[in-house]
Parts: structure tokens; sequence; C-alpha cells
């Protein structure tokens, strides 16, 4: 491939080699010092600056193109390079790009039911160019998606969508967004469900940010009225869409996943480093909190590991993945909770930069256990698909 300075062929068979390769360049590579330590005032800015990250990783090497097949822009090998990517930019000091979270979600299953779509559209995804939203939930369809009624009806070559969206990740800064419609009757619920790939700049898509308690617009309404769509932007066949979103659901499970237990096991350090660098001792019981929540978030990656090498294998992860997301939930809110609970009063008080990410990364976390899916569902489906416990009405 061209246009690369230090891509290397052998990478995609030898983890280790790759592993340290990149360890090399993320450690010398002077132009990477502006991406550490930054501190972003809006949820634009921040995802802006890591498609800039994005851009800068491929263009000296294209170490974030490993992991992903040639045909849609990579440079080949499996889900292990891209976890060793996550690590090793964490170790760095460094963002793990937020555009990576739904491209780890979202790329997989295009890939495997729309490959024309991910070649023509994942090279500037990789590169930082762009980056898509998920568009599922709906305001009467959260949890339970075979109830949405966002609809999708078929004229000719296109189709036309039109309904509303609620909580849409990257919603407010997406190029393209993978919505799942109702092409089907709705009593025919799951059965009745597709799901296409659409531009934002579409006439017709209307795009409220919505404001979390930080302030940041994480997430987005979005309302489609009379959206054409060019009928190969369909992913998948007409009524697969409940299938290509339960393949799409293992790689939310696990490989976002590791990156949140990657981007945690820095996160855990660099709050020891401020707590230590308060005025005042560290509150009574610090290190024992240090020490509970550290084991919480390497249990995390164990489980999330396993889950990985289970995906480079080629096997499909089924419900069990719904421990991951279990795990990955009281992490996440097990780590914010301490922040919160040592900083004290600078939590809420501080102005110091590195503080007010605490505060906004806590307020996000509060949505662990709902958004993706609920803990209570998670451990419902755990219970029903994994462990084979008698239905709730038989208990």
């Amino acid at each position: 491939m061209t246009g690369y300075a230090l891509v290397e062929t052998s990478y995609p068979s030898d983890l280790e080699g790759y592993r340290l390769a990149l360890r090399r360049h993320l450690a010398s590579d002077p132009h990477l010092d502006r991406f550490r330590g930054r501190h972003h005032v809006s949820t634009e800015e921040r995802i802006s600056t890591d498609a800039e990250l994005m851009s800068a990783l491929a263009g000296t090497g294209g170490w974030n193109l490993y992991g992903w097949p040639q045909q849609i822009g990579g440079l080949g090998g499996d889900e292990r390079h891209r976890g060793i990517l996550y690590d090793e930019l964490s170790r760095a000091g460094l963002p793990v790009p937020e555009p990576h979270l739904l491209l780890e979600t979202l790329c997989p299953a295009v890939t495997r039911f729309a490959p024309h779509l991910t070649e023509r559209y994942a090279p500037a995804y990789l590169r930082g160019k762009e980056w898509w939203g998920q568009c599922f939930s709906e305001p009467e369809a959260g949890s339970d998606l075979a109830a949405l009624r966002t609809r999708a009806r078929r004229e000719g070559d296109h189709y036309v969508v039109s309904g509303q969206k609620l909580w849409t990740s990257h919603g407010a800064t997406a190029t393209r967004l993978v919505v799942l419609v109702r092409t089907g009757t709705t009593e025919s619920r799951h059965r009745g469900l597709s799901m296409i790939m659409l531009d934002v700049d579409s006439p017709g898509v209307t795009v409220r940010p919505i404001a979390l308690a930080s302030g940041d617009n994480e997430l987005a309404e979005i309302f489609f009225d009379d959206v054409v769509v060019p009928a190969d932007h369909l992913i998948g066949e007409e009524g697969q869409g409940w299938t290509v979103a339960m393949f799409l659901l293992q790689y939310e499970r696990a490989m976002y996943a590791w990156q949140s237990a990657s981007v945690a096991l820095r996160r855990i350090t660099e709050l020891r480093d401020l707590v230590t660098s308060l005025p005042g001792p560290p509150p009574d019981g610090a290190r024992r909190r240090i020490g509970a929540v550290y084991v919480d978030i390497v249990t995390l990656r164990a489980r999330s590991s396993h889950t990985v090498r289970r995906l480079a294998a080629g096997e499909t992860v089924g419900p069990e993945a719904s421990v991951d997301k279990v795990l990955l939930a009281a992490a996440e809110q097990g780590l914010n909770d301490l922040a919160r609970d040592l900083l004290g009063p600078h939590f809420l008080l501080s102005n110091r930069p590195e503080v007010q990410a605490w505060r906004a990364e806590w307020w996000y976390s509060r949505s662990a256990t709902i958004l993706g899916g609920s803990s209570e569902v998670q451990r419902t489906i755990l219970a029903d698909h994994v462990l084979g416990l008698p239905k709730e009405h038989q208990r």
C-alpha cells in the first residue's frame, strides 16, 4: 500500500513485532505530543482532535490500520491488533480516539453484510476523515428494539425513511448513520426490521444534539422526514436487520469493553497521581479503594480478552457477551465514583482542567448501566440464555 512510510508486511501475522514497533513509534514521534494531556471544551472539539490523531497514526505507518481487512483500507490482521493499539495508546499517555468506539461497533457488521459500503466509506473512517453514528433507540423503543417504528418503504431503487431516533451515539457529529428501521409490519416485531446506512446531510434529516449534565453533546435526537436513501445502502437483506444487530452487538460488548479497560487502566494511574498532587494527605482508605477498582478493571480485561480472542478466531460470540457489558458498567461507574470520593471538595469546586474532565466523565458514567442495553436486561439474558435458569414466572 502506497503513501505510508513504515508499512511492515509481517505485522499482520506478528503480533509481538507489531506491539513493540508501535510502542517505539508512540514514544519517539514528537508530532504526537500535542495529543497528550489535552482537555477539550466540547464533544465536537474532542472528536475532531481525536480524528486528527487517527489521521496522524495512519499517515506515519498505518499503525491504526492493522487489524482491518485490506479491502476496506486496512493492512490486515485481526481484532487482537486493534486491542494492542488501544493498549499501547493508553500506555503512551495518548487517548483512544472516540471515533474508534463506533468504528469497532459498526464496521465489522457492515463489512460482513454490506462489504461494498465499507469498501466505499471505511477507508475515510479509518483515517479520521469521517465517522458514523448508531441509530437504534427510539422514544418508545429503547431496550425493546423489536418495538421500533422508524419506517423505510421501498420505492423503486430507493428507500424512503421516516421516523425518529433518540440517544444516537455520535449523532451530533457523525457523517453517516447506521439506522435500524422497520420494513415489515409492526406485528412482525424483529422479523420486520432492516438495517440501512444514510448520509447525515441528506434532505429530510434533522439532528438535535442532546446536552448531557456535563454540557457535552455526546448524543443526539434525529428526525427523518421522507429521507431518500439508495437501495444499495441496505445492510444485509431486507428483513435481516435483527440478524445484523445481533452480530453487531458482540463487537459492542467485546471490543468496546477492551477499549474501555485500556483507557481505565491509564485513568486510574492518572487519578492516583492527581490525588497525591493535591494538598493534604490522601483520604482514609484511598489505597484500598484504588486496589478494589483496579481489580474490577482487571476482571473486565480478563473477560474481554477471552471474547476478543474468540472474535479473532472467527467465532460468533452469543449471549454470553452480556457478561462483558455487565462488568464494563461496574468498572466504569466504580472508577468514576472513586474519583468523586478521593478528590473530595476538589471534585465539586476545582477549575483545574483535569478535575473538570473527571466531573464530566462521572456524569456520563451514570448512564453506563443503561446505554447499550441496561444491566437488568443483560442479567436476564444471561439467566435465560447462558445459565438456563427458569423463567421469572416459573421461579
